[in-house]
C-alpha cells in the first residue's frame, strides 16, 4: 500500500467525507489505488508521498491551474504580496485594479464584487439577483455548487440535479421550506424554462446557467433565455466558474456577443490561488447594498494579485490561443484513438477541457481500468482532462501513446468479458456516495 492510500484511509476516520472536495476523493478515480496526496506540483508534474513523479493529464487542481502548477510569474507576484503583508486593517489597492480590469474585459459590466470560491460566488450572485428582482424563485441550468438554494431542487425530486452534473446529491440539512423555490431546466430546451415561468407566475426572479460545458454553445437557445428573462423581469446570471479563462481572459460569453446581467468567474482566474468574481450591470449590482454580503477573507490580498498576473499572462502570451489549439489537437487525437480501438466513446467539452463519455453499460469499470493502467505508466488520468498552458504537443503525444496501450487492456477485457478480473480494486464512484 502506498503512503497516499494509507493516509487517505486514515483521513476518512477524522474528516467527514475524507477531504473538502467531492471531485478530489480517491473513490472518484481509483479506490484503494489513487495516490491521493502530493508533496510538490510544478508545470504538469506531480510528486506523490512516495516521491513518484506523475504527469497530470486529469483535472489539474480541478481546473484551477490554467497556466500549470506553480507558475513562476504568478508565484513571484504572490510572494511579493505576502512579503508586503497579505492582510491589513486597510484594503489592498489591487482589489480596485482587478475590478477595473475585469470590467474592461467585459464591456457590458459596470461593477464587481469578489469572493474566494466559485460556489460562494454563485450564491452571492443569486442573492444579488433576488434582491434586484425582488422575487425569490430561481430557474437554473448546470452545476452551481453546494448551497441550500441549489440543493433545494432535490427536495421536489431526488433526481432533479442528476442531469445537471452530479448525481445522488442529498438534501439532509436543507430546510424543507425551500421546496419549490429552485427549478432545473436542461440546456437547449427552452420549453422547459417557459414551463417554469408559466407554473410560477411572476415569482421567478433569477435565471442562472452555464454558457457552455459539454457541447458547443447554442446561441439561439441562449438568446431565447435572455428574451425570456427580460420578458419576466428576471436577472440573468452566467456561471462561468468553469468555462471562464479558457478561450479568452475572462468569460467566454463575450466571444458570442452575449450580455447577462451578472457573470460569475472563478477557478482558473487565480491559477490555484483562491479568487472569484461577480461582475454585473450597475442597476443590478447596487442591490448588494440592500442585503448583507460580507466576509473577512474576501479582502485578502493574494487572490487579487494572482488574478491580475494571470490576466497579464493571457494578454501577453496568448494563453487562450495555446489552450484552444492544443485542445482541438488533443480531442482529435482522442477521437482517432477510440475509433482505432473500436471503442464507443464520445469526446465532448470545450477544446481545453476534453471529456470522454463512455457509451457502455460497463462505463465505470472501463473508467476505473483506464485510470489504473495509466497510473502504472506514470499518469494521473481519468475521463476528463483540464489542459493548461504548461501542456504541449509533445506531452499530449506521449500521453496518447501510453493511453493507447492502456486501452488495449480494456479492449481485451471487453472481448473476453473479464473486466472484473483485470481490476485490482473496487470500481470508482460516479457521483455523491457516503464513504463510511
Amino acid at each position: 500500500m502506498n503512503k497516499g492510500v494509507h493516509l487517505w484511509n486514515e483521513a476518512k476516520k477524522i474528516i467527514p467525507g475524507g477531504n473538502q472536495l467531492l471531485s478530489k476523493r480517491s473513490e472518484m478515480f481509483l479506490p484503494e489505488g489513487w495516490p491521493s496526496y502530493y508533496k510538490k506540483a510544478k508545470g504538469v508534474a506531480v510528486w506523490d508521498l512516495d516521491d513518484r513523479k506523475l504527469i497530470d493529464m486529469s483535472i489539474m487542481g480541478i481546473g484551477t491551474c490554467v497556466l500549470g502548477y506553480a507558475d513562476d510569474a504568478v508565484n513571484a507576484a504572490v510572494k511579493e504580496a505576502v512579503d508586503d503583508g497579505n492582510m491589513c486593517t486597510l484594503n489592498c489597492y489591487e482589489e480596485v485594479e482587478l475590478a477595473r480590469k475585469l470590467i474592461q474585459l467585459h464591456p457590458w459590466a459596470e461593477m464587481a464584487r469578489f469572493a474566494r470560491t466559485g460556489g460562494e460566488a454563485c450564491t452571492i450572485a443569486v442573492r444579488i439577483g433576488r434582491a434586484a428582482a425582488k422575487k425569490n424563485k430561481v430557474a437554473f441550468c448546470g452545476y452551481h455548487g453546494w448551497s441550500d438554494w441549489y440543493l433545494s431542487a432535490n427536495l421536489q425530486s431526488g433526481e432533479n440535479l442528476n442531469q445537471q452534473l452530479l448525481s445522488g446529491l442529498k438534501t439532509l440539512g436543507v430546510p424543507e421550506e425551500l421546496k419549490n423555490t429552485s427549478f432545473p431546466f436542461h440546456y437547449g430546451k427552452i420549453e422547459e424554462l417557459e414551463k417554469i415561468f408559466s407554473e410560477n407566475k411572476g415569482e421567478v426572479g433569477v435565471v442562472i446557467m452555464e454558457v457552455q460545458r459539454h457541447h458547443d454553445a447554442d446561441i439561439e437557445f441562449l438568446s431565447n433565455v435572455r428574451k425570456l428573462a427580460d420578458r419576466h423581469q428576471c436577472v440573468l446570471i452566467y456561471d462561468e466558474v468553469t468555462s471562464g479563462f479558457r478561450l479568452r481572459a475572462g468569460g467566454m460569453h463575450v466571444l458570442y456577443g452575449l450580455e447577462p446581467d451578472i457573470v460569475v468567474l472563478g477557478k482558473a482566474m487565480g491559477n490555484g490561488y483562491p479568487i472569484s468574481a461577480i461582475l454585473g450591470k450597475a442597476r443590478v449590482m447596487q442591490a448588494a447594498q440592500e442585503t448583507f454580503i460580507s466576509s473577512s477573507y474576501w479582502t485578502e490580498r493574494v487572490g487579487f494579485v494572482a488574478a491580475l498576473e494571470v490576466i497579464k499572462k493571457f494578454e501577453n502570451e496568448n494563453v487562450h490561443g495555446h489552450l484552444n489549439t492544443l485542445g482541438l489537437y488533443t480531442k482529435k487525437k482522442l477521437q482517432n484513438l477510440f475509433k482505432e480501438k473500436h471503442l464507443d466513446v464520445d469526446v465532448v467539452g470545450l477544446p481545453p477541457i476534453p471529456i470522454m463519455v463512455i457509451n457502455d453499460q460497463n462505463s465505470l469499470k472501463i473508467k476505473t481500468l483506464m485510470t489504473q493502467e495509466m497510473l502504472k505508466k506514470g499518469y494521473l488520468a481519468s475521463n476528463l482532462i483540464f489542459l493548461s498552458f504548461a501542456h504541449n504537443v509533445a506531452i499530449v503525444d506521449e500521453y496518447i501513446k501510453a493511453f493507447g496501450e492502456s486501452l488495449d487492456v480494456i479492449v481485451e477485457g471487453l472481448k473476453n468479458n473479464d473486466l472484473d478480473r483485470r481490476l485490482e480494486g473496487p470500481v470508482c464512484h460516479a457521483g455523491f456516495q457516503r464513504l463510511n
